[in-house]
């Protein structure tokens, strides 16, 4: 009997637990970031929408009504009650949009992004040490990791949102 089919096998049991773990793990990370999400925007009288639209606009303004509405996947309706909220609670501005004078732009206003980076500052702090750990060459892989399984949330994301 060939011995090399055990072992493959084996290989592939081991695999499949370690694949398991790693989706297990991610939904994981998911709840307790959903859950530090929602503790921070409590600290900051923001809605956990309002506080994940305002991490958008941190991380890719100024931008539109339009775009910001397609990355959140929000209605543009729901994304006008947001913008709202958060111009109110001077978190944003909308301004013109200097090349389309029709349109405006949100940008964050940068002493209330301070204001709710520093709400993450222990999780920062603990990822700093936990990247510590790792070689640049491990650091690179878990970041292609990271960008790839982004994107396929994304992808599952949209194809759900067309269904």
């Amino acid at each position: 009997m060939d011995s090399t089919l055990p072992e493959a096998a084996s290989a592939a049991r081991r695999r499949k637990r370690l694949t398991n773990r790693i989706k297990d793990d991610l939904r994981d990370l998911s709840v307790q970031l959903s859950l530090l999400n929602h503790q921070v925007g409590s600290h900051l009288d923001l809605r956990d929408t309002d506080l994940e639209c305002l991490d958008l606009v941190s991380r890719y303004g100024p931008i539109g009504p339009t775009a910001l509405a397609k990355r959140a996947g929000l209605h543009p309706a729901t994304l006008t009650g947001v913008l709202d909220r958060l111009e109110r609670g001077g978190w944003v501005v909308r301004l013109p949009n200097p090349s389309d004078r029709r349109s405006v732009l949100v940008q964050i206003i940068k002493e209330k992004e301070a204001e709710a980076a520093a709400m993450f500052s222990g999780l920062n702090s603990a990822m700093d040490g936990i990247c510590a750990e790792y070689d640049d060459a491990d650091l690179v892989k878990i970041a292609d990791f990271l960008q790839r399984t982004s994107r396929a949330g994304r992808t599952a994301t949209d194809d759900l949102a067309e269904r």
